[in-house]
Formats: C-alpha cells, sequence, structure tokens
C-alpha cells in the first residue's frame, strides 16, 4: 500500500521498459524475478503432471463463477 508518507519504488532494465507494451508486461517481468513466485510455479508444474491438480470447473464451482 503506498501512503501519502511513503512511496515504493521499483526498478528495472530499460531495455524491459521500452520493450513492455502494457502495464501487465512489466509486472509479469517482475513477478519473475521473485525466487519464491517461480519456486511457487515449479511446485504447480509438478503437482499439474503427476495429476493432483483441481480441475477448472471445480474451481468454477468452489467460487461461484460461470
Amino acid at each position: 500500500m503506498i501512503t501519502k508518507d511513503k512511496q515504493e519504488m521499483v526498478s528495472f532494465p530499460i531495455s524491459i521498459f521500452e520493450s513492455a507494451e502494457t502495464k501487465e508486461e512489466l509486472e509479469d517481468w517482475l513477478m519473475c524475478q521473485d525466487p519464491e513466485f517461480i519456486e511457487s510455479l515449479r511446485k504447480a508444474r509438478q503437482e499439474h503432471l503427476r495429476g493432483e491438480g483441481t480441475d477448472w470447473e471445480t474451481i468454477k464451482k468452489e467460487l461461484c463463477l460461470k
């Protein structure tokens, strides 16, 4: 959360900034720099390969999505 008293800064290479077409692309790049995020992706992929994931229809029902 950013308040009037405190601002947070994020830095990344200018080449990434110049090549990104959307804010989401910048966010994706930043997330991929986080080792904990990468590890969680690896774990999720391994669970999926072992057939341990939850199918999309079940998730939609749990979240009350159509």
